[in-house]
């Protein structure tokens, strides 16, 4: 059973990875799915996705829920029937949760040569900072800025939030874990905590980066 970390944030907070390395059949036959699930289960054409999708439902289970807990509004953010909070993340081989009595986000990326080229896609306020010539510090901050600004959208979750023009990652240390954010957004102003790591397994290639925010 690859429960792959347990981080135990604070009283109320917790967040569980879990590395993908069962087959779609052996994490079907650990899960019970209620019968809207389950359509949506099969209209995935990707096994990863189910994969992906069936280790969410795992993670749960380990919180002591279960898939009739849990619940998507219309804009398809996840939530229970109680005061807890929760947020969901996928990447490659990896799935994430984190559960919390604060309104939280969390977001899970493959560092990746490529985000470099997209960096203009969602980076202003942070260019003041970032130093593209030292390439491998350079790919590892983007992929906390962005971590941070999919994590803080998920808690906003409105339609309309552009990662470049209205969510700004505020300097920080990859040596550290912690860092600040702001969404600037019509009238909204509303200021997060956003902590970040590092996450790697022996079992595949390449470093992940963890981030998820709370709203403060």
């Amino acid at each position: 059973m690859p429960l792959f970390q347990t981080i135990q944030f604070n009283n109320t907070t917790k967040i569980l990875i879990w590395e993908i390395t069962e087959s779609f059949d052996e994490l079907y036959s650990q899960v019970t799915l209620k019968e809207k699930t389950q359509r949506r289960l099969d209209g995935m054409k990707s096994q990863m996705h189910q994969r992906a999708f069936l280790s969410v439902r795992m993670l749960i289970q380990e919180m002591g829920f279960t898939d009739k807990d849990l619940h998507y509004d219309e804009f398809g953010k996840p939530y229970f029937d109680c005061h807890n909070h929760i947020s969901i993340t996928h990447s490659y081989h990896f799935a994430a949760i984190i559960i919390s009595h604060e309104k939280v986000g969390i977001d899970m990326e493959l560092q990746r040569e490529k985000i470099q080229r997209i960096a203009d896609k969602f980076t202003d306020f942070e260019c003041d900072y970032l130093d593209p010539s030292s390439v491998e510090e350079y790919i590892k901050k983007l992929t906390v800025i962005w971590g941070a600004k999919e994590a803080i959208f998920k808690i906003r979750n409105e339609k309309g939030i552009s990662f470049k023009d209205h969510i700004n990652v505020n300097d920080f240390s990859l040596n550290e874990s912690k860092t600040l954010s702001s969404l600037h957004f019509d009238n909204l102003i509303k200021d997060f905590d956003v902590h970040y790591q590092e996450v790697q397994s022996d079992n595949f290639e390449g470093k992940f980066t963890l981030v998820y925010a709370f709203e403060k």
